[in-house]
């Protein structure tokens, strides 16, 4: 299978398990638990039904909009997520400029494998931070100060990771960083050696936003275990609230999924909230964002900008999110799985297929504009 033979998710999906290795596949595919909130993020789209216009004058199509004070020519935008040189050895330099190339964001996460900073010298498109609140206070206000002197424009603290999520295909693996495998994850890692080379000859693998803070090189770090050790459960709405103020601009809340908190992030000051349930790979067994966004926009979509995130894989997708009152929508996997199958050609192809998608779409719906979208485009079962 080759790169012109992906014409979808599903598609870009099996060329990068063709590609990499066992353990580090699933660690991108797996999720919680039984993994049933995972699958009903992208199966929630199916509840409800699409009810176009027709004869609209729709030849000109504008996919813009405008979120916590970002334009983008695209509603969808590169949701930020960790490890990325695993997966490829561009790694986030790849999604960046696949990011630029179509005017949308990107994301650098604090388990990124590339500095903010070097990002930001290189691509004047939109980039948020998704930060994980620490521990050690000390170290949350460096990254915080790193943050601001990179000049990164969307602060996205992450709130639904205070513990780590029990991700069993990990535990069978032993994936970790640096790497401590299972005997069979370590076969499986011997059935790639394609990957195994790219790896060994490529810029040796580093964390830069956590590297001159945290040792990650001694004893092996499961992700759960750094989400469980490292991060702090004790944080508070008064420790986001003083956040806020210290940084002063665009605040995003990643991992909302009640009313009541979306009330409390607008009481707070922040800009932005993110519908989310981390991909499935936090607490199984809840709620998908797409099921969430009505009311949750109802409450508080005229007093910050509502997002989501969470089982995107299609530009129908998207704008059943869009009519539904989301200014936009981030994916994860939605490019991951282009990014580990070809690198930044990858992620290129799977933004122009949404793009044309969204295009179809539109023009299928008679819109012209993401505002020509409402709840009145759909019907749920």
């Amino acid at each position: 299978m080759r790169l012109s033979d992906c014409h979808n998710f599903h598609d870009f999906r099996r060329l990068a398990r063709q590609r990499l290795p066992g353990p580090i596949f699933n660690y991108i595919d797996g999720a919680a638990d039984d993994e049933v909130t995972y699958r009903r993020n992208s199966e929630s789209f199916d509840s409800c039904d699409l009810v176009p216009s027709v004869l609209a004058g729709v030849q000109d199509v504008d996919l813009s909009v405008t979120v916590m004070g970002q334009k983008l020519a695209l509603p969808i935008y590169c949701s930020p997520t960790a490890l990325q040189r695993l997966f490829h050895h561009d790694g986030e330099r790849a999604v960046a400029a696949a990011a630029s190339k179509f005017g949308t964001m990107f994301g650098v996460s604090s388990l990124g494998t590339t500095s903010m900073a070097e990002l930001r010298r290189q691509y004047s498109t939109p980039q948020c931070y998704q930060f994980y609140f620490h521990k050690d206070r000390g170290l949350n206000r460096a990254m915080m100060q790193t943050a601001k002197e990179s000049g990164i424009d969307v602060m996205m603290l992450t709130v639904d990771s205070i513990t780590g999520g029990n991700r069993e295909r990990d535990l069978r693996t032993g994936f970790s960083i640096p790497f401590r495998l299972t005997p069979a994850g370590m076969a499986q890692f011997a059935m790639k050696p394609a990957w195994g080379i790219n790896y060994l000859t490529h810029e040796k693998f580093s964390l830069p936003q956590l590297d001159a803070h945290i040792d990650m090189g001694g004893d092996s770090l499961s992700i759960g275990r750094y989400f469980t050790e490292m991060l702090d459960p004790s944080m508070t709405w008064d420790d986001v609230a003083e956040m806020v103020r210290d940084w002063g601009g665009q605040f995003c809340l990643k991992g909302i999924m009640s009313v009541a908190d979306a009330k409390r992030a607008v009481e707070i000051g922040c800009t932005g909230i993110v519908l989310s349930n981390h991909g499935g790979r936090q607490l199984d067994g809840s709620r998908a964002p797409f099921d969430q966004l009505k009311e949750i926009v109802d409450a508080v979509g005229d007093q910050i900008d509502v997002i989501m995130d969470s089982g995107i894989q299609r530009g129908t997708h998207v704008l059943k999110a869009l009519s539904l009152g989301a200014k936009a929508v981030g994916g994860g996997r939605f490019y991951l799985y282009p990014l580990a199958a070809a690198g930044q050609p990858g992620v290129e192809r799977a933004l122009g297929q949404m793009q044309a998608e969204l295009i179809r779409g539109m023009r299928l719906m008679g819109a012209r504009s993401v505002a020509d979208l409402s709840p009145e485009n759909l019907r749920f079962r």
